[in-house]
């Protein structure tokens, strides 16, 4: 479900107690096909009781299952490496690669494209070609809140055809808008600021390499600060 984007702090929220962060993960999947750069987006049903009829980058909630979902290829040992923060804890590195599993998994689910390989109903997933671009964690106060991890593929890369994408129960109006002229789309403050961020980075290096740092956005006592993943 695509629960993976920082409120607008202009939005109110509710008076709930202090909740703890769950893992998510978004993918922002790049066309370029025709040289010019397309992002996809999706709406959000308007019954969503988080962030509605807003558009956002496919993505969602980490199951608990998804660091057992099979793949072909692991992450770049760059992106793994960021994703545990440095460390060679195999459980730091599990939790990473089940992130973007549940990046890859949710994208599917929503738009129908699927990263990887099917095959006489199973699948697995390929990791190999997706890059860890931003980290966002909901603020506090907020009805939901999510510790959100963004990954970036290109569709030549990730083997997948932009026409085949089609709406779903919790995604509709699925559409590839050109990546600098998405200001007038209704999303939330912290889509648009990894977007613009995005764009920022292509425009320096457009194959996006690996290893790249990317933003890290959190709040304290009601302040957000930018840091680094």
């Amino acid at each position: 479900m695509s629960r993976s984007a920082f409120p607008d702090p202009t939005t109110a929220v509710s008076p709930t107690p202090r909740l703890t962060p769950k893992d998510a993960a978004t993918l922002i999947v790049v066309d370029r096909t025709d040289g010019r750069l397309r992002v996809l987006f999706g709406k959000r049903g308007e019954r969503h009781v988080f962030m509605p009829n807003l558009y956002v980058f496919p993505g969602g909630r980490r199951d608990r299952g998804d660091h057992t979902l099979p793949y072909i290829r692991d992450l770049h040992p760059q992106v793994l490496e960021r994703l545990a923060a440095g460390s060679s804890d195999p459980a730091a590195l599990r939790r990473g690669r089940a992130l973007a599993l549940a990046a890859v998994r949710e994208l599917r689910e929503e738009t129908g494209l699927f990263i990887g390989r099917q095959s006489e109903g199973a699948t697995a997933a390929d990791l190999a070609n997706l890059r860890y671009v931003a980290r966002a964690i909901t603020p506090p106060g907020n009805v939901r809140r999510f510790d959100t991890r963004f990954f970036l593929t290109f569709t030549d890369e990730a083997a997948i055809d932009p026409g085949d994408v089609r709406d779903s129960a919790e995604l509709h109006d699925l559409t590839w808008l050109d990546i600098e002229a998405s200001s007038g789309l209704n999303m939330p403050l912290i889509t648009r600021t990894i977007l613009e961020d995005v764009v920022g980075r292509l425009k320096a290096d457009p194959s996006l390499p690996f290893g790249s740092p990317g933003p890290f956005y959190y709040s304290r006592r009601g302040r957000t600060f930018r840091g680094d993943i």
